[in-house]
């Protein structure tokens, strides 16, 4: 049974870094496309950056040049590196894999398998 736990969140003033994990099990994620998706309270579960299985990496337009998805095979983890952090950054951050999807998708119901979540929180 796969597993996806994510770690990491926690409180940081505006303009702080933050990663946060998640650790895959049950499966090898080597074909899988992982994601990030974040929902602050009140809105909408959105995109935030994926790493698809042939190394390609995408982003919100909201995270470019601030955020950064990596992978480590060896641990089946993918991280998500958050720099310059900004009070609208905060939400609830939820890792995903998928494997049936035949092309990239920033959907969340592309996605087979989710983790609970994780909290991050920006201060002003």
């Amino acid at each position: 049974q796969v597993q996806l736990v994510e770690s990491g969140g926690g409180l940081v003033q505006a303009g702080g870094s933050l990663r946060v994990s998640c650790a895959a099990s049950g499966r090898s994620f080597r074909s899988a496309a992982m994601g990030w998706f974040r929902q602050a309270p009140g809105k909408e579960r959105e995109f935030v950056a994926l790493s698809d299985w042939s190394g390609g990496t995408y982003y919100a337009d909201s995270v470019k040049g601030r955020f950064t998805i990596s992978r480590d095979y060896a641990k089946n983890t993918v991280y998500l590196q958050m720099n310059v952090l900004k009070p609208e950054d905060t939400a609830v951050y939820y890792c995903a894999a998928g494997w049936s999807m035949t092309t990239i998708s920033r959907r969340a119901s592309a996605y087979d398998y989710w983790g609970q979540g994780t909290q991050v929180t920006v201060s002003s």
